[in-house]
């Protein structure tokens, strides 16, 4: 029985998540996700896949969130006719959020070529259109959780809530060879884990036993202080008030889905009991707005807990979805509300109100998720004096501010604790789905102590490994990479090149007269004739 797996994205980076398995009966994807962060990643979205959409026979996925799913229309338009198994709950978010990304994409790209006609550039096309993503639906099949579906010959599969996002699964796939004296090979991708004790959400669950486990480790080497509901809430309440003293926005970037419905949970609830004072809080986000009613007709799968239809249609609620309705908030003056996608502050309606806000000491910038390296989030949550947002250069003077507790992801040691349920894992551990210091940091907390350092395995972008072996060998993937491996972990050129802009602009303008300012110019002109 010889499988084989090919990471083909989220391997030594967060985003890009994509697996590919290889049997003698055929191929299948876990996950089709799109890259996100410095530019010569997201580059890989526009290439072709590192195999043939045409040969796959079934696409098993993960979560709705666009980093496990959002190149999925574009494997339909190049040529996938197979199924994309999928909860209920991930197909409801699909049906908004794959279009929504077509449309940024159409619109980015019409802004981008009205930049490259000035310049004299070559047009560039989008990655998939939203038609594209509308016809993708069409692929969609549902599963049950805990129940068995054939994927293909040889190869079945069963979902099990992974505590992340509404219909987020781990997913245990079982090959067999047709042989009654083998037993079949399991192996487990986990999808993205939950936290403990997340609002919304129950725990995540899986079985024991597996020949593999696929892991995320996206905060592999960080461990959070613990939390209750009530102390989540307090920290928030602490960074609003905080805010409103400053008299100005609170802008809040955030994730559509989940994490956007579980800010304005906690928000609505401590201005209803006092904790804060009532201000208007925007939800600047079509797509927010749309999975915000998706998480209303699933509210029987949620936490019962959290009356989500009441706290939803609060009288603090304002949705904005035209246009036109989200330019008027830059017109309000004083404290208010505006949380807004993206969560990484790459696109969406959050750029504009960044390019508004930034520069006022008077505004506030709360970060309440992951941001990738590259990502402008990155940037502002370490400390970037200054930013370059759809070419112009802005001072960062708002107060920038994070808080952890709202991240769809577990921690260090709730992975470690993960991971050891599922034991005995018998031939090999592969983390993924994290930067560098991530992935090693969940490597060292669990080699030997959980699983044997030997089989523990950090693969690199388009590494392959066979898996029938009793340790998994990795197979020559030098011939297939894309990208050098340190092309994935570093900042690219163009960040680069965005600092030395940003930086001669501030020695230019800290020169002390003209003629010094000449001499900088003269000196920059010399080193490009050189």
């Amino acid at each position: 029985m010889g499988v084989t797996i090919r990471f083909c994205g989220a391997a030594r980076t967060v985003t890009g998540s994509c697996y590919l398995f290889e049997t003698g009966a055929g191929r299948f994807l876990v996950d089709c996700g799109l890259f996100q962060g410095q530019k010569t990643l997201k580059e890989l979205n526009y290439r072709d896949f590192p195999f043939r959409p045409t040969e796959i026979d079934a696409v098993l996925l993960t979560h709705a969130h666009i980093d496990h799913s959002g190149l999925l229309p574009k494997l339909v338009r190049d040529g996938f006719a197979g199924r994309i198994h999928a909860t209920r709950g991930t197909i409801d978010l699909c049906s908004y959020m794959l279009p929504d990304a077509g449309s940024i994409q159409e619109s980015e790209v019409l802004a981008l070529n009205r930049r490259n006609a000035a310049r004299g550039r070559a047009q560039v096309d989008p990655i998939y259109t939203q038609a594209d993503a509308i016809a993708s639906l069409q692929s969609f099949t549902p599963v049950e959780y805990e129940t068995w579906i054939d994927v293909m010959s040889g190869v079945r599969a069963r979902y099990w809530n992974a505590g992340h996002l509404l219909g987020s699964a781990s997913i245990e796939i079982e090959f067999t060879d047709g042989s009654t004296s083998r037993k079949p090979m399991r192996v487990l991708a986990s999808g993205d884990i939950g936290p403990d004790a997340k609002l919304l959400q129950p725990d995540p669950d899986a079985p024991a036993g597996f020949d593999h486990v696929i892991c995320e480790s996206t905060y592999g080497d960080r461990e959070r202080p613990a939390t209750t509901p009530d102390a989540r809430r307090a920290r928030l309440a602490e960074e609003v008030r905080d805010a409103a003293a400053r008299k100005g926005a609170l802008l809040i970037p955030a994730f559509a889905v989940e994490r956007t419905q579980e800010l304005l949970v906690d928000l609505v609830a401590l201005m209803e009991r006092g904790d804060l004072p009532p201000a208007p809080i925007f939800l600047d986000s079509p797509l927010a707005i749309r999975a915000t009613e998706v998480f209303r007709k699933h509210a029987e799968s949620l936490d019962p807990q959290v009356d989500l239809q009441r706290l939803l249609s609060s009288s603090q609620l304002r949705f904005t979805e035209t246009v036109d309705e989200s330019k008027a908030i830059a017109r309000l003056t004083g404290f208010h509300i505006v949380i807004a996608a993206s969560g990484m502050c790459d696109a969406g309606r959050i750029r504009h109100h960044l390019r508004n806000w930034l520069w006022n000491a008077k505004a506030t910038v709360l970060l309440v998720g992951f941001q990738a390296r590259g990502t402008l989030g990155r940037f502002l949550v370490d400390g970037a004096k200054a930013v370059r947002i759809q070419g112009n250069e802005i001072k960062v003077a708002a107060s920038i501010r994070s808080i952890d507790d709202y991240s769809g992801h577990a921690d260090g040691a709730e992975l470690a604790r993960w991971i050891g349920a599922r034991r005995p894992i018998r031939r090999g551990l592969f983390l993924v789905h994290g930067e560098e210091p991530a992935v090693a940091g969940l490597a060292e907390r669990v080699a030997e102590r959980i699983v044997p350092a030997a089989k523990v395995f950090q693969p690199l972008l388009d590494d392959v490994y066979e898996l029938s072996a009793a340790v998994p060998m990795p197979l020559d993937a030098a011939r297939r990479r894309r990208l050098a491996p340190e092309a994935v972990v570093a900042l690219d050129w163009h960040n680069d090149m965005s600092k030395l802009v940003l930086d001669i602009n501030d020695r230019i303008e800290a020169a002390a007269d003209d003629r010094a300012r000449g001499v900088i110019i003269r000196r920059l002109r010399r080193a490009l004739e050189e």
